[in-house]
């Protein structure tokens, strides 16, 4: 039994469980955007980091609590799945404000987080420990970096889109060690989600991961238009 096995009913897409969370991160991220701006002092700005602890803290103790629970399984569910190894590590970021992070973290969380928002992959809907993880790591996540964009005016450059992607390939490679050693599906590389996803127009295994692939360059391309037309507008 793994610690999803519980789930009363998965949460549909659109449904208020789906958009609320949305409408309350929307409104969290422009007031926290139009207060940093306001105040430009470099404490009142690094308020983002404690969003970042808070990310981080929510996912360590919502597997320990499970951990503790004895309904845990290490095949299903540590905490390597992209959005939740990047909701335990962003605080890192946060703290150091490294450059080279911003240039790997702005597309892995626009394009794969945002994916996650757009489609759930949620099994116990409100007022679940899961649904309140899954909200805080995957909005929170976005929190982060559009604050990085809008308040500390980082923006990523043209070679940023594929030292994110050479990154996303190191990611990868150490999700198939796992999955092999656990016999697990980290990273869905040997089995699509259950709920609706861009995947399910990929075709069966492994041709999904194939067309992800191909892909991933072009959508990493996409986020970058924005920080590029603005650029352009700048000049």
């Amino acid at each position: 039994m793994t610690l999803l096995s519980t789930a009363l009913e998965r949460v549909l897409i659109l449904s208020w469980e789906h958009i609320l969370p949305i409408c309350i991160a929307l409104i969290i991220a422009l007031l926290l955007i139009s207060n940093a701006k306001r105040h430009s002092s470099e404490s009142q700005q690094r308020n983002i980091h404690y969003v970042a602890l808070f990310i981080s803290v929510f996912v360590i103790v919502f597997h320990v609590y499970y951990m503790l629970l004895g309904d845990y399984n290490f095949k299903t569910d540590l905490p390597l799945y992209l959005c939740s190894l990047l909701g335990i590590l962003i605080p890192i970021f946060t703290h150091f404000r490294k450059y080279w992070m911003f240039e790997i973290l702005v597309f892995w969380i626009i394009a794969g987080t945002a994916q996650g928002v757009i489609t759930p992959d949620i099994s116990e809907g409100f007022p679940s420990f899961d649904y309140f993880r899954y909200w805080i790591v995957h909005l929170g996540l976005l929190i982060v970096i559009f604050y990085s964009v809008f308040v500390f005016n980082l923006r990523p450059k043209f070679k940023s889109v594929f030292k994110s992607f050479l990154a996303l390939q190191v990611y990868v490679v150490l999700m198939m060690i796992v999955n092999y050693l656990l016999d697990a599906n980290y990273f869905y590389l040997n089995q699509k989600p259950d709920a609706a996803s861009l995947l399910d127009y990929f075709g069966d295994w492994p041709y999904y991961i194939l067309v992800a692939q191909l892909i991933i360059i072009p959508l990493f391309l996409i986020v970058y238009l924005p920080f590029l037309f603005k650029r352009k507008m700048a000049h």
